[in-house]
């Protein structure tokens, strides 16, 4: 006889969104206001600049293998103690930053930055995936990356406050406001709901074939032109800003003008992702952001600079929770880490490899790096709706209950949803 899963309880998932947001919005504060002046500090320790660009890569590339791994730990042992232990190994690098260290250690600790906040933002987006009705998990998604967002706009504000000779006050913070997010995950009993036991052992792979299969490709394709449009930013948004005549003061607020209209539209973007065709949602929002890549390098002044940023982080805000509420839906809910794992390994590796490229081509003119990620974006991008077609859009009406586990026959058997009670 098949049990039917029991219905969530709302305030108990509301809760867990609202403790996963707040730790988000915590952790990225205090990372992101050590990233602007992290390499004049490594200049200012006696590092060369080959040194410090391996430092800056090796939080990507240490994310890389981090984020695949630990969605397949949370798997089997829960996504909660992958957070925390992601969140606290987060807080003692930044604390290794305070000791006088060689250049070489200071790669150590930047690469276990990276694998503790990709551990980190893999465990929220699978605890997500678990605990939040398939109904309401655009605007769950869409919340806990708007907080993310926050945090990133807020920390370089502070970070250019405190300045280059007060560093070590940056990385404390750092380090404690990850050990603050422990906090509200701690406390909310929902995240009971991130686990079930596993009866395939552990050997369960995602879906490869069928609309589950043309689902998660299509998810994968789309981190990988957002992954190629972030890296040629990460890489060459600051030079362009310098190129027109911005002060360090414009280029750091250009991040956080771009940041604010990204958590103020989150809430309709996860309502839109909720109730629209998800498919939709995201090749409008990825041609909007290809088109104002291939644009920005042409426009002459800050000012045309700062305010076409605030409007393209408009459509951006529709991609990631409607991408997310697609994937969590056609995966097993003991595949979710691994599912929300290889997306954000997929979408790091081609931010670095981004990266890396976009640096060098800026030299031959500031549009190149631009506009061949407009192209490059433009190429995979055609893929999508052809690996889409037949997969649907809307999120079932009737998918009101979290994920729950499938036995080997395909049969449905109660998740652990009680613990939200």
């Amino acid at each position: 006889m098949h049990r039917t899963p029991p219905a969530p309880n709302p305030k108990a998932y509301r809760l867990l969104v609202a403790a996963l947001a707040t730790a988000s919005f915590l952790q990225w504060t205090g990372a992101s206001a050590v990233l602007p002046l992290l390499p004049l500090y490594l200049v200012h320790r006696g590092n060369s600049t080959g040194l410090i660009g391996a430092v800056m890569a090796s939080f990507f590339a240490a994310g890389v293998a981090a984020q695949y791994l630990s969605g397949r730990l949370g798997d089997r042992i829960g996504h909660r103690p992958v957070l925390i232990l992601g969140l606290l190994g987060y807080a003692f690098a930044s604390a290794g930053f305070l000791l006088d260290l060689s250049g070489w250690g200071y790669l150590v600790l930047r690469s276990s930055q990276g694998a503790a906040a990709g551990a980190a933002q893999v465990a929220c987006l699978a605890l997500v995936s678990r605990a939040v009705p398939a109904a309401h998990r655009g605007r769950a998604f869409s919340a806990v990356s708007g907080a993310e967002l926050a945090g990133i706009a807020t920390g370089p504000l502070l970070g250019s406050a405190v300045g280059v000779a007060h560093m070590g006050w940056l990385f404390l913070a750092a380090g404690t406001g990850a050990i603050l997010a422990c906090v509200p995950v701690l406390a909310s009993r929902a995240v009971a709901v991130d686990v079930a036991p596993r009866a395939d052992g552990g050997r369960a792979r995602l879906p490869r074939r069928g609309i589950a299969g043309r689902a998660v490709l299509g998810v994968l394709l789309v981190a990988v032109i957002s992954g190629l449009l972030t890296g040629v930013y990460e890489a060459c948004w600051s030079l362009l800003m310098d190129s027109r005549g911005a002060s360090s003061f414009q280029i750091g607020l250009s991040w956080t003008f771009f940041a604010v209209p990204f958590v103020v539209m989150a809430p309709i973007s996860g309502w839109l992702a909720d109730h629209r065709d998800r498919r939709v949602l995201v090749v409008v929002a990825l041609l909007s952001g290809i088109f104002f890549a291939a644009l920005y390098p042409f426009l002459p002044t800050v000012a045309s600079l700062m305010g076409l940023g605030m409007l393209e982080s408009v459509g951006v805000a529709l991609v990631l929770p409607a991408a997310q509420s697609l994937l969590s839906e056609h995966v097993a809910a003991e595949q979710v880490g691994r599912a929300q794992g290889m997306f954000a390994s997929t979408q790091t590796a081609a931010v670095a490899v981004s990266a890396s490229v976009a640096g060098s081509l800026f030299g031959l003119g500031a549009w190149v790096p631009f506009v061949s990620s407009a192209v490059a974006s433009t190429v995979v991008l055609v893929a999508v709706p052809l690996v889409w077609r037949g997969v649907p859009g809307r999120v079932h009406r009737s998918a009101t209950a979290p994920s729950g586990p499938v036995t080997p026959s395909g049969a449905a058997v109660p998740s652990d949803v009680s613990a939200l009670r």
